[in-house]
C-alpha cells in the first residue's frame, strides 16, 4: 500500500455555491491542504522547503467530480504519491463523504521541484524519493481516451481579466486552484454570450455542472498581469460537452494555461442529467467545433 495520509473537512457555508454545492475549485483547495500537510507528516513542512531552497509547483491537474457535497457535510480527502520522475512527481486524491462513504471527487497533480533561486526545475534527492515512496511502489494515472483537442471554429469566445490580490498565493501567483475559478467564470460569460446567462438558464430548470476540469500550467501568472482567455466547444453529446480554453498574458500573448471542462446539463428538478433542448443546441451551433476523427 502507498503511504497515505487522511485528513477530514468540514463543508462551510461560503465555501458552496449558488447550487448549495460544494464549489468545484475548493474539493482541490482541500486537496491541496491535505497534500501540503502529508509532506510536513514526513518532515517536509514549507520550513524545510525553505531551507533546501526549492519549491513544488503544479504543472498539470486532473479532477472528476462523481458526487455532490453540500453545506454541513464532511469529506475525508485521501491522499498519497503515485510516482517520481527526475524532477516531477505524480500525487493522487480521493474524496469521500463521511456520512455515506461515497467517493465524491479524485484528482491527480503532477508538480515539478522547482529551484527557488533560478525557477527551474531541479533533480528530487533520493531521501525525499525515499521517504515519499518507502516501498516504492507506484500508482498509475487514471486513462480517460481523450479525443485530440479540435482546431477552433471561426467564432470563439474571448475575454480579458486581471488577476487580483485574492487570487495569488504564497508563491506571488495565482494559485493553481484558482483557474478552476477562472474557467467556470470564463464558460458562464461565454454562455451569457450566445444567450443562455446562468439566469436564464437556472429559471429554465436547467444547470451546466462540471464533470472533470483538465488544466495544464505553463508559466505562472502574477498580480495585476492581464489574461487573455479564449473558449470554444466540442464533442456536444444529448447532456454533455467540452469546454476548451486557451489563457495567455494579453501583453505579450505568453501562454499561461490550456485546459478543457467536461460539462454536463442538468436538470435542476430531478438533479439528474437532461436532454440539451434544440434551441439551446442552436443558440451555441456557431462556438461548437466537431472532434477529430
Amino acid at each position: 500500500m502507498p503511504l497515505t495520509y487522511t485528513r477530514t473537512f468540514d463543508v462551510r457555508s461560503y465555501e458552496c455555491d449558488a447550487y448549495g454545492h460544494l464549489n468545484h475549485a475548493n474539493y482541490l483547495r482541500y486537496m491541496q491542504e491535505a497534500a501540503i500537510e502529508a509532506s510536513a507528516r514526513i518532515g517536509y513542512d514549507m520550513a524545510r522547503y525553505e531551507q533546501l531552497g526549492t519549491v513544488w509547483l503544479a504543472h498539470e491537474t486532473d479532477i472528476e467530480y462523481l458526487g455532490s457535497v453540500m453545506y454541513g457535510d464532511t469529506v475525508e480527502i485521501a491522499t498519497w504519491v503515485g510516482d517520481f520522475g527526475h524532477t516531477r512527481s505524480r500525487r493522487h486524491y480521493e474524496c469521500r463523504s463521511i456520512s455515506t462513504g461515497d467517493l465524491v471527487a479524485r484528482a491527480y497533480t503532477d508538480w515539478v521541484y522547482i529551484d527557488r533561486t533560478t525557477q527551474r526545475p531541479t533533480s528530487i534527492p533520493a531521501e525525499m524519493v525515499s521517504a515519499f515512496l518507502p516501498d516504492g511502489e507506484t500508482t498509475p494515472a487514471p486513462k480517460h481516451n481523450d479525443p485530440p483537442v479540435p482546431p477552433p471554429p471561426p467564432s470563439v469566445f474571448t475575454m480579458e481579466r486581471r488577476v487580483e490580490w485574492r487570487d495569488i498565493d504564497q508563491n506571488a501567483h495565482v494559485n493553481n486552484a484558482t483557474y478552476l475559478n477562472y474557467l467556470a467564470d470564463c464558460g458562464f460569460a461565454a454562455n451569457a454570450a450566445v444567450g443562455w446567462s446562468a439566469t436564464r438558464t437556472t429559471s429554465a430548470g436547467y444547470a451546466f455542472m462540471a464533470r472533470r476540469h483538465h488544466i495544464v500550467y505553463q508559466q505562472p501568472a502574477v498580480l495585476d498581469d492581464v489574461l487573455r482567455m479564449e473558449s470554444y466547444v466540442s464533442d456536444l453529446r444529448r447532456s454533455s460537452a467540452r469546454r476548451y480554453y486557451t489563457i495567455t498574458r494579453a501583453r505579450d500573448n505568453t501562454p499561461i494555461a490550456r485546459a478543457f471542462t467536461l460539462w454536463m446539463f442538468v436538470s435542476l428538478t430531478t438533479g439528474r442529467l437532461t436532454r440539451m433542448p434544440p434551441e439551446i443546441q442552436a443558440d451555441f451551433a456557431a462556438t461548437i467545433v466537431e472532434p477529430e476523427a
